[in-house]
């Protein structure tokens, strides 16, 4: 019997889990099942119930949970062995502070400053000089007065204005660069004004998918949108950038595109468990 809380992936038994906590009715059937599918916005409770009481889950997201926000992020690039750019990450302020009174600044002008939160170039900063990093930190300060805490430091990889986003979906993986032309606007996302290139430097493409590959290997993850970098200057080898567990449509031809490349892909993940 296979349950769903997905609502666009029909199973033998369906429910929604949306803007509530699981229950007692959701753990009889979870313990019932011989696989679940998850939305991708689960929450972690739900996510944790289904994990520990059977024996297949879709999404696989034990990497989501136990390394949360760019900082976990970043902690599981390093320990999975992921080329990554140096990243120093901070807990809040007064750790920040302890670090630059004994070492100072880690990198040199320019870096980046991300908050611990927020996808697709949301709460990324690039930082030039010391007034524009007393700027964000400022902002940092306002918001940990309302609960919100961490961010890192990152050292600036020079990109040519252009990232890599490589798409997993279980088997299906399809990358794309999204590029720019933009002054000052350093971070290539569609949300952002940039465009999708598909056909550019084909062979680097392949690089950067065969990386990922082996990083979803190595972690269970089977449903994210990576972003990559590619150094105008360094090493031809791909940076891992970030993980984005919800991750835009655009670039997969939309939402309607989307649903269905992830219902036949829920489909094949069940056949490659011998479930269907």
């Amino acid at each position: 019997m296979i349950a769903s809380f997905h609502p666009c992936f029909e199973a033998d038994d369906n429910r929604i889990c949306a803007g509530r906590l699981p229950d007692a009715d959701d753990l009889a059937l979870i313990r019932s099942a011989d696989a679940v599918i998850l939305p991708q916005g689960c929450s972690e409770a739900l996510y944790r119930m289904a994990h520990d009481h059977c024996g297949h889950v879709f999404p696989d997201y034990n990497a989501r949970f136990s390394y949360p926000g760019k900082s976990g992020q970043a902690r599981l690039f390093r320990e999975a062995g992921a080329l990554h750019p140096e990243t120093i990450a901070f807990d809040n302020l007064d750790v920040y502070g302890r670090y630059i009174q004994e070492h100072g600044l880690p990198f040199s002008w320019p870096m980046v400053l991300k908050l611990d939160w927020g996808g697709e170039g949301d709460n990324v900063h690039l930082i030039s000089n010391a007034e524009a990093l007393e700027r964000v930190i400022g902002h940092v300060r306002a918001c940990e007065t309302t609960g919100q805490k961490g961010f890192l430091l990152q050292e600036y990889i020079a990109s040519g204005n252009r990232s890599l986003r490589v798409v997993v979906i279980h088997r299906y993986m399809t990358s794309y660069w999204r590029t720019h032309d933009q002054p000052g606007n350093f971070y290539a996302s569609l949300a952002g004004g940039a465009r999708i290139d598909r056909d550019s430097y084909p062979e680097i493409q392949a690089l950067a998918v065969r990386a990922v590959r082996m990083f979803c290997d190595r972690t269970g993850i089977n449903l994210a949108g990576f972003d990559l970098l590619f150094s105008e200057t360094g090493s031809s080898s791909p940076l891992f950038l970030e993980i984005n567990y919800f991750f835009g449509r655009q670039g997969l031809g939309g939402s309607e595109a989307y649903y269905t490349l992830l219902v036949a892909q829920i489909r094949q993940w069940l056949s490659d468990q011998g479930l269907l």
